[in-house]
């Protein structure tokens, strides 16, 4: 006889309930992902829409920048142009002002050398300041014989020459003086005019003295027409 054990059917294990709750837990993952895949086209469309604003807000803040940058930079190279004209405004005003001082010294020296008074130690000191003067852009002007200009010439003396056709410089009486294109001195100087009626009796000479020619010529033509008539 075979004995019953009692309590078999207590002892053998029983299934635990987890397979069925780890079906349900196993059945939720594979839904999500299929909540995902139509939630995602979504989410990227809103990140590009940003990042696009984003985007066009930097370049247009970069545009304004580099466009400050531009104006600026023309600003300071106006600036800087107008500061190195200045300047060589000043310069040159300043250099033309102690040129203009020197003048009467200049004058002396060429009266000395005019007399023969420039000798010695003195001429050479004269000669060192001459050449620093030239150095420094003093040009001196002013010749005999050259038409007279008012903007260059200062007339101190007037008076009518017959051998002149316009009114020329005739005497120097004090060298002018340039630095670059500015006149610090005028040269001031004795101008002779054309005599009044010089210019009205040449005229009448020259014809005087054609018209006989031209009644040779016409008498010489007579004459030769008469020739062939007489014959």
């Amino acid at each position: 006889m075979t004995e019953e054990t009692p309590g078999f059917d207590e002892q053998q294990p029983q299934q635990p309930d987890v397979p069925s709750g780890a079906a349900s837990d196993d059945a939720e993952p594979q839904a999500a992902p299929a909540q995902d895949k139509g939630a995602a086209p979504a989410g990227d469309a809103a990140d590009t829409a940003g990042l696009s604003a984003q985007l066009d807000q930097a370049r247009a803040a970069l545009a304004e920048r580099t466009a400050d940058l531009q104006r600026l930079q023309a600003e300071y190279q106006n600036y800087r142009r107008r500061v190195e004209r200045d300047r060589a405004a000043v310069k040159e005003l300043a250099v033309a002002n102690l040129l203009t001082e020197l003048l009467p010294v200049l004058d002396d020296i060429g009266r000395a050398r005019e007399h023969g008074e420039l000798v010695g130690g003195f001429k050479s000191v004269a000669e060192s300041l001459e050449s620093v003067a030239a150095k420094m852009g003093l040009q001196q002007f002013g010749k005999e014989g050259e038409p007279f200009d008012p903007t260059i010439h200062e007339a101190l003396m007037h008076s009518y020459a017959p051998d002149v056709t316009e009114t020329t410089c005739v005497a120097i009486l004090q060298p002018g003086y340039r630095y670059g294109e500015r006149t610090i001195r005028p040269a001031r100087v004795a101008v002779a005019e054309p005599q009044p009626g010089a210019q009205t009796v040449k005229p009448a000479e020259e014809s005087g003295k054609d018209e006989p020619a031209e009644q040779d010529t016409g008498e010489g033509k007579d004459k030769d027409n008469g020739g062939p008539e007489e014959g």
